[in-house]
């Protein structure tokens, strides 16, 4: 048997599996669970997938995915219950799309650079969404620096883009100057939306640099909150109390721990 046919027996049981722990006899936990209660899962198990996909780790990774699977074909089945659709629905669908947005390949063959196939890749959504524009609303649940990343990403497939990253930083320092006029100001509105626009800036220069804003800035809290709790432990360790101490006593122990993990 083929990888594909493995793989299409693999999620036969797992559609059989949720379909029992659903049913008469199933488990109490898992047929008390909501669409709401599995998106939160959802979330949290996309989250450990793209953990263990930046530290490399394939098996670990392998293991996230399937967590993943499970959520899907979970919330296929909450749905199928509801007469609303099934799993069969939600892979006839994405199938179709997928055959529909490479007609260079499935369709009548033809030669079409990346550039291109971004272009039709994203005429071809548009047009089965029969959307008026081509940047298509992100979606209120998308994290709103995702969402700046994802509208540079669509709007640049037309060529809407700095030539660029040296293009993006210079519109980086112009917005950095309106934000600090604005706060010299005293300029509550505009604080607000020169910062916006410094971020929405900032989110296209990731863009260009080949970053994703999103994760570059959830490494960069996690790594501002495992230095301050190193921060804390020594502090600790010395009997004092951090709520006393000055901004320069703090300085001094975060930049020696900051330079030590450098190091």
């Amino acid at each position: 048997m083929t990888e594909a046919g493995n793989a299409g027996k693999k999620f036969d049981e797992l559609v059989g599996i949720l379909e029992t722990l659903r049913g008469p006899g199933g488990c109490p936990w898992d047929k008390a669970r909501t669409a709401l209660d599995i998106r939160d899962y959802f979330l949290e198990e996309v989250y450990e997938a793209v953990e263990a996909l930046e530290a490399d780790d394939a098996a670990g990774l392998a293991e996230e995915l399937g967590d993943v699977l499970m959520e899907v074909v979970f919330l296929s089945r909450i749905y199928e219950e509801q007469g609303v659709f099934t799993i069969t629905d939600a892979l006839d669908r994405v199938n179709a799309k997928m055959i529909a947005r490479h007609p260079h390949v499935f369709a009548e063959p033809r030669d079409l650079p990346s550039a291109g196939v971004a272009e039709a890749w994203q005429e071809g959504k548009r047009a089965e969404k029969g959307a008026p524009s081509v940047l298509e609303d992100p979606g209120p649940a998308t994290p709103s620096l995702l969402a700046a990343f994802q509208i540079g990403r669509r709007v640049s497939a037309y060529g809407f883009d700095w030539p660029d990253a040296a293009g993006v930083l210079a519109k980086v320092r112009e917005e950095t100057g309106e934000l600090e006029a604005a706060v010299s100001d005293a300029n509550a509105a505009g604080i607000e939306e020169e910062l916006g626009d410094l971020m929405f800036s900032m989110a296209n220069l990731s863009r260009k640099l080949g970053v994703n804003p999103e994760l570059a800035l959830r490494k960069a809290n996690a790594k501002f909150v495992r230095r301050f709790r190193a921060l804390e432990t020594e502090i600790r360790s010395s009997g004092k109390d951090m709520g006393k101490m000055s901004l320069d006593e703090l300085d001094a122990i975060w930049d020696r721990h900051k330079a030590r993990n450098q190091g």
